[in-house]
């Protein structure tokens, strides 16, 4: 993989957390946040399971909505396969005290071919700063397409 993409990468999430955090430090903008998670990915009548985790950072837009940031690795368990590095956006709602509902999309990249990636996503909060996700994603290869669906265990910090 290119260390370089890694770098460019990382160093752009750092930012978009970064300066709005340093704008308004006195004031709560948001929430961090850790998940880990699993689930399947699927192309072409072939399917593999995957695990990854993520980090992230989500900026509060009023009392309802909401966008992040969102760095991750995600490794499809089959032999061979490597790593998937992403980087990617997400803006969403609050549907409930505990729930969000939210639209993703981003860049996947890894030793293979690099690709953009849509899909949506649920996360519930059950506990003080715990919460659960699902989360689908299409992968738009130049190649074949492929699906993700995977559910995961998370905390905010």
């Amino acid at each position: 993989m290119n260390t370089n993409k890694i770098a460019i990468a990382m160093a752009t999430l750092a930012a978009a957390v970064a300066v709005p955090a340093a704008a308004q430090a006195q004031e709560a903008m948001g929430t961090g946040r850790a998940e880990v998670r699993g689930g399947v990915a699927w192309a072409s009548g072939q399917e593999e399971a995957v695990a990854g985790a993520a980090l992230g950072y989500d900026f509060d837009l009023g009392d309802s909505a909401f966008i992040g940031v969102e760095g991750s690795a995600d490794h499809l368990l089959a032999d061979g396969a490597d790593f998937v590095w992403g980087l990617g956006a997400r803006a969403g709602v609050r549907v409930s005290d505990a729930g969000r509902l939210y639209a993703a999309g981003g860049y996947a990249f890894g030793d293979g071919e690099d690709t953009p990636y849509l899909g949506a996503g649920y996360s519930h909060r059950v506990g003080q700063s715990v919460y659960v996700s699902a989360e689908y994603r299409h992968f738009f290869s130049d190649f074949i397409d492929v699906n993700a669906a995977t559910v995961g265990v998370g905390f905010n910090f």
